[in-house]
């Protein structure tokens, strides 16, 4: 190859270089200055000292919502502790109830065994009053029996006078 031809090719291959690069520059800039007409910004864009006051009132939130975290997990922990207590004394009165079902139960048991001692009783007093009272009727009938006698015998001697 000739030095002219290599250079020909050298001016010509820069040339489509600098146009590629020139058209890319006019497609990026009808690119924007299309996106800017169908978007306009109607709105100022926000300072960087509003931006520097909403950070820091973002922050004093942020420390405001962290302390009552802080408060939170100490009322949950408090809240914990007393759960625990309920729970031993729920225990401890299941324990307890459990204990006094026994002693009903025993005491149960004992009145029971009251109430059929109290009704045997009441059976053997009902039987001991009925043997008394017919024993009295019968004493009675026969002390009624021998005072009639005793007033025969006693008119009898009247008469025999």
């Amino acid at each position: 190859m000739s030095k002219n031809r290599l250079l020909f090719r050298r001016l010509v291959t820069t040339v489509g270089v600098i146009g590629v690069l020139v058209l890319g520059y006019g497609s990026i800039r009808a690119a924007s200055a299309w996106t800017a007409a169908s978007a306009p910004l109607t709105v100022a864009p926000v300072s960087v000292s509003s931006l520097q006051s909403s950070l820091a009132q973002e922050r004093d939130r942020s420390e405001a919502l962290k302390a009552q975290l802080l408060a939170l997990d100490d009322r949950s922990r408090d809240l914990e502790a007393a759960l625990a207590q309920a729970q031993e004394r729920i225990a401890a009165d299941a324990s307890h109830a459990g204990d006094l079902e026994d002693q009903l139960a025993a005491a149960s048991r004992k009145l029971a065994k009251l109430e059929t001692a109290i009704a045997k009783a009441k059976k053997a007093l009902a039987a001991r009053t009925a043997a008394a009272s017919r024993t009295v009727t019968t004493v009675t009938k026969s002390t009624a029996t021998h005072h009639e006698d005793d007033d025969d015998e006693d008119e009898h001697e009247e008469h025999d006078d």
